[in-house]
């Protein structure tokens, strides 16, 4: 079993072992690697890997700004990160089975949500799947429900729910 050692910024040398890791845990959401590619272009800083020991990635985490209350559709390029907005869209947080159990999630989300408020920024948001949400609400995240975005949702699965976080001051 791997020993989580910790988050760091991710690289664009880093994406073929992100999308093996999207494979394992996502396999029903499948994305193309030119979408974490932009972004990880548009929003570095909001991208993230988990190193275990040896370098071997266990999870990553891919965010960005976005519009409260939208979500970009599934397997798709953004173009731009709209300017001026005030929450932050966690797109994917994938840990492998070997890298769960020690936390490594919430002490990202944590971070995450420091620096962000910090910066600035009122919310995260996201697309809760795979059964995830109660995950979510133990990181302060609670179920939104916004008819809007029905028709993407589904896209997902009948399951999936927006969620969204205030950040503190």
């Amino acid at each position: 079993m791997s020993r989580e050692t910790g988050w760091r910024r991710m690289a664009p040398a880093d994406l073929p072992a992100v999308m093996r890791i999207a494979a394992v845990v996502h396999p029903a959401y499948p994305e193309d690697e030119a979408v974490f590619a932009e972004r990880l272009r548009l929003a570095g800083e909001g991208c993230h890997v988990l190193e275990g020991e040896g370098g071997a990635l266990l999870g990553y985490l891919v965010s960005h700004p976005w519009p409260a209350g939208e979500i970009p559709a599934l397997n798709s390029r953004l173009g731009a990160v709209p300017d001026g907005q005030a929450n932050w869209y966690l797109h994917d947080l994938a840990v492998l089975p070997e890298g769960r159990g020690a936390g490594a999630g919430g002490r990202i989300l944590a971070e995450l949500a420091r620096r962000l408020g910090q910066a600035g920024y009122r919310s995260l948001s996201l697309v809760a799947v795979n059964g995830s949400t109660s995950f979510w609400q133990r990181q302060g995240f609670a179920v939104v429900e916004e008819p809007a975005l029905a028709g993407k949702l589904a896209t997902y699965d009948e399951a999936a729910c927006y969620m969204r976080r205030d950040l503190k001051d």
